[in-house]
């Protein structure tokens, strides 16, 4: 890998040095040129008309307890009701718990699927594979994430990267497998750019926005006078696929630094304080604000991650007994948070004219056990669970599928993760029957044959 521009500044927990700026495949998801794009639409494979949407995917790391949150059951025994008591709602097809009142302000903006499941490992970051990119990590392939996959067909809107992760990329999960937050085999050049920093503090500076302190204008200009010098003596290497990845990384980068558009976006100083105070002054809530800034300044495709690890973070992994949290450590800390930053997120797009065009994906690992543990506490089950969708032509304040009386399975249109996905890339105006380019140049279909949108939804 070559670095044009100096030694980064920070050291990852893997010894690496952490890219700062110019590193080749540091930026990723370059989406298509203009000749590329038109010829996606003469082939059909993104529609007319879906140009300006975009998707906000909010991944909630350790998984949201089905029956705690968007899938109660009061009638079942108190084991398996736990503590909360559903709420009426803006919508009166939708009761939720008690423990996200300002969902309930909004749930006619929002929609549930109650009938969601997988037949992957209850191990989390095989749910977050699956529910990112729709498959099982099997053969040593590896799926692209839902938004590699999006900018692949679609042109590039600005100067900012269009498939973007914040804060950060996943940490460890207990297993081995892919996070599912990568380009996968479309190749780095596809993965996301992730912030790699809390929007929350009040230092908050994008590391590989802006070049370090002690690099000018002038010092960017020699690097790349050097690079051109490199590039002319190795014609061979100037032909290559890895030298044309270089090439499409440098530029954008130095489009990146340079643009007032994109220093504008990530500056929430430019927020009213009561904005940022309605999203709530924490990780997440500023990340929800940061990703309606990234949207409305042409981002594509943005994830949000809830948090960042299951190990050393509290989040919605509710085993109970410690590290974990228990069901009333997420009413006290993990719900509150979350209520705001998502109400807020929503209510924002909508009274901004961009709800319509912008699809907010709250998406999970999987669900949690039927009953509460010993420990106060529910474990893994990927075999039913709750997701929702707001915007990007959805309809909202409806409920999609059902689950059984005690929340265990599917008793109404079970829905696996490539639906999930379908419906993203549906919203997104991408054909399902379109194909990308698969290992070894095969053609590899974007979705499972026969695998469609949930189309209740819309």
């Amino acid at each position: 890998m070559i670095n044009f521009i100096g030694r980064g500044l920070a050291n990852t927990c893997d010894g690496q040095v952490r890219r700062d700026f110019l590193r080749v495949g540091a930026l990723g998801a370059l989406g298509l040129s203009l000749p590329q794009y038109l010829w996606a639409r003469e082939q059909g494979l993104v529609k007319p008309g879906h140009e300006q949407r975009s998707c906000i995917m909010i991944f909630n790391l350790g998984a949201p307890s089905q029956l705690d949150t968007f899938d109660l059951k009061p009638q079942a025994p108190l084991e398996v009701r736990g503590p909360f008591r559903p709420i009426a709602t803006r919508s009166p097809e939708i009761q939720i718990s008690e423990i996200l009142p300002r969902h309930a302000e909004v749930a006619d903006k929002f929609s549930i699927v109650r009938s969601c499941y997988h037949a992957g490992a209850a191990v989390h970051d095989a749910g977050w594979q699956m529910m990112q990119t729709g498959r099982q990590f099997a053969g040593g392939i590896e799926t692209p994430h839902a938004g590699a996959v999006v900018n692949y067909f679609h042109q590039r809107r600005s100067d900012l990267p269009p498939f973007m992760v914040l804060p950060e990329l996943m940490g460890r999960g207990g297993g081995s497998l892919p996070n599912g937050q990568a380009g996968g085999f479309l190749g780095k050049g596809h993965n996301p750019f992730a912030l790699m920093a809390d929007p929350s503090q009040p230092n908050f500076r994008v590391p590989d926005l802006l070049p370090p302190a002690e690099l000018g204008t002038v010092r960017v200009d020699r690097r790349r006078r050097l690079r051109s010098i490199v590039e002319n003596q190795l014609k061979d290497f100037e032909a290559s696929d890895d030298a044309r990845l270089m090439e499409q990384n440098f530029e954008s980068a130095y489009r990146l630094m340079a643009s007032p558009q994109a220093r504008a976006a990530f500056d929430l100083a430019q927020e009213k304080d009561s904005v940022r105070d309605r999203y709530g002054r924490n990780r997440f809530g500023q990340c929800c604000l940061l990703a309606r800034r990234l949207v409305e300044a042409g981002v594509r495709f943005v994830t949000v991650n809830t948090f960042l690890t299951v190990f050393d973070d509290v989040s919605w992994d509710i085993h109970g007994s410690k590290p974990f949290t228990s069901i009333e450590g997420m009413k006290n800390i993990v719900a509150p948070m979350y209520d705001q930053g998502y109400s807020a997120l929503i209510e924002d797009l909508a009274q901004r004219g961009m709800l319509d065009d912008t699809m907010v994906a709250g998406l999970a690992e999987f669900g949690r056990t039927p009953k509460v543990n010993p420990a106060g506490g529910r474990d893994h089950w990927p075999q039913c669970f709750s997701v929702t969708f707001a915007g990007g032509g959805v309809q909202g304040g409806r409920v999609i599928g059902a689950s059984d009386p005690i929340g265990a399975v599917p008793a109404e249109r079970p829905t696996l993760p490539g639906e999930v996905l379908a419906t993203i890339f549906h919203s997104m105006g991408l054909s399902l029957d379109s194909h990308l380019p698969g290992p070894g140049g095969r053609p590899f279909p974007i979705v499972d044959s026969g695998t469609r949108e949930i189309r209740e939804l819309f």
